[in-house]
C-alpha cells in the first residue's frame, strides 16, 4: 500500500507555503540574513511542534515566517517544498501563500509574489509539476486589512488564480470578509476558504453562501450536519482535508475520528493535502498514508482521493481528464 500511495499521481490543493517551512532551512535563512531565532537550534525547535491547537502553531509559523526578507528566500522556500512534492509524485500544486504576514513586516507584495513564482516556473520547466498560487487573507485581522491586501494584489492578477481565508478560524465567521470576497470576485479571482476546521458547520455553509467558494478547506466539522453532508455531495464542493495536521492540532482525537473514509461513502469529494508539512510531521504521502493505516482504506479509496485531488483542482478541464485518466490507468494496473 505505501508504494502504492507513494507512486500515484495527485495534486496538493491545501499547502501553506509558509507552512513547508523546514527548521533547518529556517536557520539556514536566519543566519544568511543575520536575524537571531529565540531557539538556539533545530532540535530546540523542533520540540516547539507540540500543539494543543491551532493558535500555539500560529504563534510558531509566525515567528519562522519572519525570517523571510528577501525575493532570494521566498525563492528557496518554495523550491524546497517543490522538490519533495517531485518525490512525492505531486504532477501538480495550488499553494496558498499569506502576504498580510510579510507585508506587515515592511516586506514588498512584490518581494514575496516574484520569489515564489520564480521557483513555481522553475518547478513547471526542471520538475514537470504545474501549480497555482492562491491569496489567503488573515481572518484574525480585520476587513480592511484585506481590502488592503486586494488592492496591492491586483497589479498581479495574471499570477493569482484565488483569494483564500485561513488564520484563526473561531471568532472570525466567513460573514466577516463577505464584502472583499465579492470584490475579488469582481476582479476575476476564484475564492475558497478554511472552514469547519475548529470553527462549526454554519461556517462551511456561510463561506459556500456569502463568500461563494469553489472549494473548502478541511471542512471535516461537516460530518455533524446531515443536511449539510447531503449539499455537499449534491453540488460536489470539494473538501481538502488534511489529517495530519487535524490530528497536531486536535481538530480530531484520533485518526479514527477523520471522517474521511464517510465522505467517500457519502459521495463528498473529499481531498487529501498537508497544510503545513514541515509543522505537523508529514507530507501529502504521509497523509495518505495515516489516513490510511487508521481508516482502512482500499486502493480504491486511494485512486479515488487522487482523482477527486485533480476533480477538486483549477486545472483545465482536458488537463484534468488526462491526469484522472493516468490515475485510473495506474489503478487498474496495481490494484
Amino acid at each position: 500500500m505505501k508504494d502504492f500511495i507513494n507512486n500515484i499521481s495527485k495534486a496538493e490543493l491545501h499547502l501553506h507555503i509558509e507552512g513547508s517551512f523546514e527548521p533547518e532551512l529556517m536557520f539556514s535563512i536566519a543566519k544568511r540574513n543575520g536575524i537571531s531565532l529565540k531557539y538556539k537550534s533545530v532540535d530546540d525547535l523542533k520540540k516547539e511542534y507540540s500543539f494543543n491547537n491551532l493558535q500555539e502553531f500560529l504563534d510558531i509559523y509566525y515567528e519562522g515566517a519572519g525570517v523571510l526578507i528577501n525575493e532570494q528566500d521566498f525563492y528557496d522556500l518554495t523550491w524546497a517544498y517543490l522538490e519533495k512534492a517531485h518525490e512525492q509524485n505531486i504532477v501538480h500544486t495550488e499553494i496558498f501563500f499569506d502576504p498580510q504576514t510579510h507585508t506587515e513586516r515592511g516586506i514588498e507584495f512584490s518581494t514575496v509574489i516574484n520569489g515564489i513564482q520564480k521557483a513555481l516556473d522553475d518547478g513547471k520547466e526542471k520538475l514537470g509539476i504545474s501549480s497555482e498560487i492562491i491569496m489567503c487573507f488573515l481572518r484574525h485581522l480585520d476587513e480592511s486589512d484585506a481590502i488592503k491586501t486586494l488592492e496591492q494584489a491586483l497589479p498581479y492578477k495574471d499570477q493569482i488564480i484565488a483569494v483564500g481565508l485561513d488564520s484563526s478560524e473561531v471568532g472570525h465567521p466567513p460573514e466577516k470578509f463577505e464584502r472583499v470576497f465579492d470584490m475579488a470576485i469582481k476582479e476575476g479571482f476564484l475564492t475558497v476558504a478554511h472552514a469547519g476546521e475548529e470553527g462549526p458547520t454554519e461556517y462551511i455553509r456561510n463561506s459556500m453562501k456569502l463568500l461563494k467558494v469553489a472549494r473548502i478547506d478541511h471542512g471535516i466539522r461537516a460530518i455533524e450536519d446531515d443536511e449539510l453532508m447531503k449539499q455537499l455531495a449534491a453540488t460536489q464542493m470539494p473538501l481538502t482535508v488534511c489529517p495530519l495536521s487535524n490530528l497536531k492540532l486536535r481538530a480530531v482525537k484520533k485518526m479514527e475520528d477523520l471522517p474521511i473514509k464517510t465522505f467517500l461513502e457519502k459521495n463528498i469529494m473529499a481531498t487529501v493535502n498537508s497544510d503545513d508539512p514541515a509543522f505537523f510531521g508529514g507530507y501529502i504521502n504521509e497523509n495518505y498514508q495515516a489516513a490510511t493505516n487508521a481508516l482502512n482504506l482500499t486502493k480504491e479509496d486511494i485512486a479515488q482521493l487522487a482523482e477527486n485531488s485533480f476533480r477538486a483542482s483549477f486545472l483545465d478541464s482536458e488537463i484534468k481528464q488526462m491526469h484522472i485518466a493516468a490515475v485510473k490507468e495506474y489503478y487498474e494496473k496495481n490494484k
